[in-house]
């Protein structure tokens, strides 16, 4: 009989990983001995998927409020005025990297996006914009008109008012500060010289407006904690990018020298199983949550390190158009043989195809590092390793 089941993914449990543990040693581990309790087995091509934030809890990767402070007084000094603009409003990803800011300087101009931050949590809805007559493109407005046209809002899921929480989170370390809502970057140059830009996948863009228009020292949340302080972790490419709340004073980052890790996990599996599996580093996975508005992508990037066979974008034809075009005379074991004739001979790059509209144009990495984060979720399932089987099948499989 032929093979019924085509791309399967499974979350493992693992250990609660710690400080200094051995992440490749507990990952192939974990695979392997699900693989045996569920009666699987590996087969090549496989992906093993591990999430970003056991690598770095291994690694001990994590910087305090108190070394980042230190690390924006270095950077910024400490009498100076600093804007801080588009921060995503989210308790888990910048409320301690805040108290750090906070706790390095004077003052702070907090600038917010509207009506929503990058990654789509709303501040306020369009609808109530259009109601009220602003246009969030080139109306700059201030804390206090803000309340006067909109008054108190909490977020959906959190039940936040953010304005408020993260005015609190600044004035309790004794820093003074004012907040202004705009979306043009260099608005933030008339309260301002010194900018921290806390945008993500905007952050080059904001950062070249800025310089052109005249700021005097421009840096993104990467270039904080970029190397270590006063013993902290660090990470040289993402610095502040990508971390999350660990305890109220202290923030995991992202992971570093996570190539290692990849190759380290493919080979162990070969070394115990004779297969060639793929392997990735996940974070956030990139998609949008329709109900919400929400972008999950709050990391840098989807997967910061992958084995080599994950290099790519697909290369896939879409079956409907096959069956209603091409093949529209043919049906049952006729059609089913036609096409996959015609995938076994399809050409090695079909960019432009009308065979291929309507699949998805994007890295192989960004899909299966979603997928990953799916199926691991990010709550309390306990499997932060994730291993995809029969991804890069297809129907002649």
């Amino acid at each position: 009989m032929e093979r019924m089941i085509g791309t399967v993914s499974r979350g493992v449990r693992a250990p609660i990983i710690r400080n200094g543990d051995d992440i490749v040693e507990i990952v192939v581990s974990s695979v392997l001995a699900a693989a045996k309790s569920e009666n699987f087995e590996l087969h090549d091509k496989d992906v093993i998927g591990v999430t970003e934030a056991v690598v770095a809890r291994a690694q001990g990767n994590y910087a305090s409020v108190d070394q980042i402070a230190s690390d924006i007084r270095n950077k910024f000094g400490q009498d100076n005025t600093l804007g801080v603009i588009f921060p995503i409003t989210s308790r888990n990803r910048f409320s301690v990297c805040l108290k750090g800011i906070a706790r390095g300087v004077k003052k702070i101009v907090l600038m917010l996006s509207y009506p929503s931050d990058e990654v789509g949590n709303h501040l306020i809805d369009l609808d109530s914009l259009d109601e009220k007559g602003i246009n969030p493109w080139v109306d700059v407005l201030t804390e206090e008109a803000y309340r006067e046209l909109f008054g108190y809002r909490k977020h959906t899921f959190t039940g936040v008012d953010y304005i408020d929480y993260y005015k609190e989170l600044i004035t309790n370390e004794g820093c003074d500060v004012e907040i202004i809502l705009a979306n043009d970057c260099r608005t933030i140059l008339k309260y301002a010289k010194n900018v921290l830009c806390c945008d993500i996948h905007t952050r080059e863009r904001t950062k070249r407006l800025l310089k052109g228009a005249g700021a005097e020292i421009v840096l993104g949340l990467e270039d904080i904690m970029n190397a270590p302080v006063n013993g902290s972790g660090y990470n040289e490419n993402f610095g502040l990018l990508g971390s999350n709340k660990a305890t109220e004073d202290t923030v995991k980052l992202f992971p570093r020298d996570c190539q290692p890790v990849v190759d380290r996990i493919q080979q162990l599996v070969f070394e115990r199983t004779g297969k060639q599996v793929e392997a990735l580093i996940y974070g956030d996975g990139a998609f949008k949550d329709p109900v919400g508005k929400i972008w999950e992508l709050a990391d840098p990037v989807v997967a910061p390190a992958y084995t080599k066979g994950l290099v790519g974008q697909p290369n896939e034809v879409k079956l409907k158009y096959l069956a209603d075009n091409d093949f529209s005379d043919l049906k049952g074991e006729e059609l089913e043989a036609a096409i996959s004739e015609y995938i076994r001979n399809k050409d090695s790059n079909l960019v432009g195809s009308m065979a291929s509209q309507g699949t998805t144009p994007r890295r192989i990495t960004d899909l299966i590092g979603s997928l990953c984060d799916l199926t691991s979720g990010s709550g309390d399932k306990g499997t932060p390793i994730v291993l995809v089987q029969g991804y890069f099948d297809n129907y002649t499989k």
